[in-house]
């Protein structure tokens, strides 16, 4: 009995992941307390390793389960406290509430997004341009919107789009009921096809996520840590463009003219073409809802229309909190729509509510670097330096290899929070605030994109019910990303480097 119990729970435990796996995670929990005894601040790296290694990993076990198991044991060892973590769920409190009801408010956006996306998709035929076109639509929205929000809306319409030829590719027409997260139903016939669209949506979704931080550098609603500068340092919306723009817009055109290279040259995963026999079915559906098509569904499509432009009104001109206006947007297209049931209402919040459990998880380990003052050496080696264009240069590549390491929402908190204190100190002089400034928002924004868990959006991208479906796993969105991180991130600091601020 003893011995099939103690089977039981090796099987039970972390579920399916592979038994390497399993394995790994307790030796992380074994050597943990060996480490703390020998020195807190080596044990507070070596657990920062353990939880990217949980991210990479992604698809074989979601991060929150052993993440959560590593982030209870750094405060149970007191590399961290239980107020140090809500401190810093506090702090980013209204990220939560942005995954909370901003991605449920744009699942219910999904049947306008699906049409217009549809028409985009089978209206260009030059990968090439498609390609940039979904770039710059994800670098403007996120200029005016957020990046999560811009990632949720296209993972919505990538899964929209996988959905439609899963089911098709399995044999099943459009009104049956259909799990596109399986393939044991997949004609062997579809297969080859099935695949090359999963590398084409990969290649798009890449873009878009790329274009995300493209836009999120520019102004101060693009990224959580821009509005943080923005109140410290007293700029208005059209100041902070102006101040990063020297910078901003020399990024944002290599990083398309790097998409069109991607594209043309065929590396990194990039290249792939839609498939033919895939266009024609994903034409097909598109003609079978065009005659289908009721004055019932069109006034869903209009309404939900409606509510995305003031959803965009509403952030553009911050007339509330991302969450809020996700509340907003679920209350509207529900209500005018005829969703009036709980169940309806459960599904939406499916996707967020893990990857919401899995960022306060991931404040736990942010709350062990703050705590265990893990970045303090870094900080102080680069205030050390007294040449101005140097400690700028340092300031932007500090912050880029931290955030990529880390988050770069706080590793912005905690760059200007010590920069603000040398200011008031009498230390810097104005010009000198500004320019660390800089350094420090493009430098979070820039090369952060080198790792899933560099942005936000990038880790929604990662653990995403998206992701598993295209294959898109943390290595290999690192190596997708690798190009435009040496290209971005090198042309960013040329920029601040030799071109003058325009204010």
């Amino acid at each position: 009995m003893a011995h099939t119990m103690a089977a039981a729970l090796r099987e039970n435990f972390l579920g399916n992941s592979p038994s390497w796996y399993k394995l790994s995670i307790i030796g992380f929990l074994i050597l943990n307390p060996v480490l703390v005894s020998i020195d807190g601040f080596l044990a507070g790296w070596v657990l920062v390793a353990e939880f990217i290694f949980t991210l990479a990993m992604a698809l074989k076990c979601y991060p929150l389960q052993p993440g959560g198991l590593l982030a209870i044991q750094a405060i149970v060892l007191g590399l961290a406290s239980p107020e140090n973590v809500l401190h810093e769920t506090e702090k980013n409190f209204e990220v939560i509430m942005l995954l909370m009801f901003m991605v449920a408010g744009i699942y219910f956006l999904r049947e306008m997004l699906l049409y217009t996306f549809t028409k985009i998709l089978l209206g260009v035929r030059s990968k090439i341009l498609l390609s940039l076109m979904f770039s710059f639509a994800a670098a403007f929205l996120s200029a005016f919107l957020d990046a999560l929000t811009v990632t949720a809306v296209i993972i919505t319409v990538a899964i929209g789009f996988y959905g439609v030829y899963h089911k098709v590719a399995s044999g099943k027409r459009s009104h049956h009921s259909h799990d596109h997260g399986t393939d044991d139903e997949v004609i062997e016939l579809h297969r080859e096809d099935l695949e090359e669209f999963r590398a084409f949506l990969r290649t798009l979704m890449m873009h878009g996520a790329i274009g995300t931080a493209l836009g999120g550098v520019t102004t101060m609603v693009g990224e959580p840590q821009n509005l943080l500068i923005t109140e410290i340092m007293g700029w208005s919306f059209v100041e902070f463009f102006l101040k990063m723009a020297h910078i901003s817009m020399p990024v944002l055109v290599v990083g398309l003219i790097t998409c069109a290279l991607l594209e043309a040259t065929k590396t990194f995963g990039y290249g792939v073409q839609l498939s033919p026999k895939v266009r024609d079915v994903l034409e097909e559906f598109d003609e079978q809802m065009t005659r289908e098509r009721t004055k019932s569904d069109s006034s869903i499509i209009v309404v939900q229309a409606v509510v995305a432009l003031l959803l965009i009104v509403a952030l553009g001109f911050g007339l509330a909190t991302p969450g809020m206006v996700g509340l907003m947007v679920i209350v509207l297209a529900t209500a005018f729509n005829g969703i009036t049931e709980e169940h309806r209402l459960g599904h939406a919040f499916e996707e967020a509510l893990p990857f919401t459990a899995l960022l306060v998880v991931f404040f736990a380990i942010v709350a062990v670097i703050d705590h265990q003052e893990l970045f303090t050496p870094i900080i102080q080696w680069v205030m050390s330096v007294e040449d101005a264009k140097s400690q700028q240069a340092l300031f932007y590549m500090a912050n880029g290899v931290l955030s990529m390491i880390s988050d770069n929402v706080f590793v912005a908190t905690v760059y200007i929070g010590e920069v603000e204190e040398m200011f008031i100190n009498g230390e810097l002089t104005r010009t000198q605030f500004d320019a660390l400034a800089v350094a420090i928002n493009t430098g979070t924004n820039i090369p952060s994109v080198a790792t899933p868990n560099g942005q936000a959006a990038f880790l929604f991208l990662l653990t995403s019910a998206l992701a598993p479906l295209i294959r898109l796993s943390y290595g290999r969105m690192v190596i997708m990303a690798l190009p435009y991180t040496i290209t971005m991130s090198t042309t960013g600091l040329l920029a601040l480097w030799y071109i003058p601020r325009i204010i």
